[in-house]
């Protein structure tokens, strides 16, 4: 030997000297390991995301069978309105759970063909008002006529488990393995038909309000809610048609005969629209109702709950406006009263206090005793303003509403 020092070599399984690298085999391992590792965690965020996103579109198809239900439950409560309700209140309340839980069948929900009502449990009814100085709606269940409704959507009662309805917990895909089986979901939704306080129309708009170009007297009506009057005409609801005969409804004659308590005036026909229309205005009035451009003259709303309206006097009530009159015959429509009037004939003006709805029953505008005979209704349309007010039995109304 040359004196030199040759080290000896390493034995297999012997420890790596410190502060030695190790080796690339070793490091592959380790990598795996973690790959491994964070593929679980990432595949197991991927299973809960999928849960997360199953459970949120069940909760808005829940939603969308409420939203839909409560308003087609709600459409059918105007048959239980006004003085004279096509169907008692038991009958209403059939009609409109009937009405509800077809509509939630028609919608598909986590899985399901259709969505599950138990019309017992899950319709409510009610009546509700808007509190303008709470800024609030009062809902008060229960009280009758009603006009409002909750739908309530369930996939949250453990008992159906046994019997499979569809109210059943939703099932989740991959939370059972952490244990979570299932999650319960509720979905409400309110709507209401709302009392109104008069009617707008947007600039342009095609849609016209249903308001007779012709005026009463508040004493004259307050007089006939509180009873007074004849019941000479019937009103079929189920079928619309008018005939002579008594229905129990107490009817008025709108044709002016002048009332003491009022000055000299032109109880009749009034200018809804241009101060300067014509007969021929007032015939579109009363077949089609008033559009964007009548209503353009009072600011593109006619409402009574921020004060009375002064709107000018027309000639009256003619002959001229006798087969219009005829044609909407048992259609609701509304009419304004007023409360004082000053001025003769064209001249009239007429301080138009609130809107009542009215269906005409009998015409007669030739010969001796002129008649045009109408008794309350139920007017319910889209252009109806919703206010502050009580619902009564001379209430008109919103379209249904989502309050909710």
């Amino acid at each position: 030997m040359n004196g030199s020092v040759v080290p000896l070599k390493q034995r297999p399984g012997s420890r790596r000297p410190r502060g030695a690298l190790p080796s690339v085999g070793d490091r592959r391992g380790s990598v795996l390991v973690l790959a491994a590792a964070l593929l679980i965690v990432i595949f197991g965020l991927a299973a809960f995301a999928l849960d997360v996103g199953f459970i949120a579109l069940t909760k808005t198809q829940m939603q969308t069978a409420s939203d839909a239900s409560s308003l087609a439950a709600c459409t059918e409560l105007t048959n239980g309105l006004g003085l004279q309700p096509a169907l008692t209140t038991p009958q209403v309340v059939a009609v409109a759970g009937y009405a509800a839980k077809s509509v939630a069948s028609a919608n598909p929900n986590g899985g399901l063909d259709d969505t599950y009502l138990d019309v017992s449990r899950d319709v409510e009814y009610g009546q509700t008002v808007w509190d303008p100085s709470a800024q609030e709606w009062v809902k008060n269940w229960g009280v009758s006529p009603y006009n409002m409704v909750r739908v309530t959507v369930h996939r949250d009662t453990l008992s159906s488990l046994e019997n499979m309805k569809g109210d059943r917990p939703l099932d989740t895909f991959f939370a059972g393995t952490m244990g979570i089986k299932n999650v319960g979901l509720q979905t409400d939704a309110t709507a209401a038909l709302l009392p109104g306080v008069g009617v707008s129309i947007p600039t342009g708009s095609s849609l016209t309000a249903d308001i007779l170009p012709i005026t009463l007297d508040i004493q004259s009506w307050q007089a006939l809610m509180a009873g007074s009057g004849n019941d000479n005409y019937k009103y079929t609801p189920l079928t619309g048609a008018v005939s002579s005969g008594s229905d129990g409804v107490k009817e008025i004659d709108l044709y002016p005969y002048g009332v003491n308590t009022l000055p000299p005036g032109n109880r009749g026909t009034v200018d809804l629209g241009n101060p300067n229309n014509s007969t021929t205005d007032l015939k579109r009035q009363i077949l089609y109702g008033l559009n964007a451009e009548d209503l353009s003259w009072f600011g593109g709303e006619l409402r009574t709950d921020q004060g009375a309206l002064l709107i000018n006097g027309d000639t009256g009530i003619s002959a001229a406006i006798k087969a219009e009159l005829e044609q909407i015959k048992g259609k609701p429509r509304l009419i304004p009263l007023f409360s004082a009037v000053s001025g003769p004939g064209n001249n009239a003006v007429y301080t138009v206090v609130k809107f009542v709805p009215i269906r005409i029953m009998y015409v007669k505008l030739t010969g001796s005793n002129k008649q045009v005979i109408v008794q309350p209704a139920t007017y319910v349309s889209s252009v109806v303003i919703r206010g502050g007010t009580s619902v009564t039995n001379e209430s008109y109304f919103t379209r249904p509403k989502l309050i909710e």
